[in-house]
């Protein structure tokens, strides 16, 4: 499962007042292997005792936030790849299952950080965003970049995880992905819609598996706990 649980709530972006709850269901419905998670930060009422191996890399900042993965089979191996001047990050864990193992990539990519206000154009305020995109894309380029050369040098099938703040036509998406596999192109269906900006809905969210993967289902869940969606998918291998 890959998840944007923008810190589970806490600012009271969305109404409800139980939404921490609501997704421990939707990872107890689920009941995924592991689990990526971006804009995570500590909260006692998430309930993740199923998964007892864990890495979580946070800002200092109070309330600390970043990115984690939980896993309920070992982690043999952890390491970040702190993307400078910024609060994004990739991280990475070396997972051991029975005789194989397997690196799991949780990226967090650089937002552009539009929000709805910023789609009612007028001519100053379009200087403005379009600047702002071209200096996000170009910080994504540099992180992308960096991924990629970090996992080229894996000794292990590998599965990237992530919210890319960027689309599958961008050239962010294209550089990472490589020969791998889309989890959505494999075994989604209609959209795939992960993020809706002025309900405009966009993929932003990946699983992304090596060649040596089957991709056996995926799902992006329509529970709206976040201003992301949730995806997961099952993959298997020989």
């Amino acid at each position: 499962m890959n998840f944007n649980v923008r810190l589970f709530n806490n600012y009271d972006w969305l109404p409800d007042k139980d939404i921490p709850e609501q997704i421990n269901g939707l990872i107890t419905s689920t009941n995924p292997d592991i689990i990526s998670f971006q804009e995570f930060s500590n909260n006692e009422t998430i309930n993740l005792n199923a998964y007892p191996h864990n890495y979580i890399q946070l800002k200092k900042q109070q309330p600390g936030f970043g990115q984690a993965i939980f896993s309920k089979y070992p982690i043999v191996n952890s390491g970040n790849l702190q993307f400078e001047n910024t609060s994004n990050n990739a991280i990475f864990v070396d997972i051991l299952k029975e005789n194989d193992t397997i690196r799991i990539y949780n990226i967090h990519l650089q937002s552009i950080q539009i929000n709805e206000k910023d789609v009612d154009f007028d001519q100053e305020r379009s200087k403005r965003l379009l600047k702002r995109i071209a200096n996000a894309f170009q910080i994504q380029q540099t992180q992308a970049e960096q991924l990629v050369e970090h996992s080229n040098k894996s000794p292990y099938k590998t599965i990237v995880t992530a919210d890319l703040n960027n689309t599958a036509f961008s050239y962010v998406f294209r550089k990472i992905k490589g020969d791998k596999k889309d989890a959505f192109a494999e075994r989604g269906s209609g959209l795939g819609k992960t993020f809706e900006l002025k309900k405009i809905p966009l993929r932003i969210d990946f699983i992304l598996t090596d060649p040596d993967f089957t991709v056996n289902t995926f799902e992006t869940h329509s529970e709206k706990l976040s201003d992301h969606f949730a995806i997961s998918s099952a993959v298997s291998w020989e």
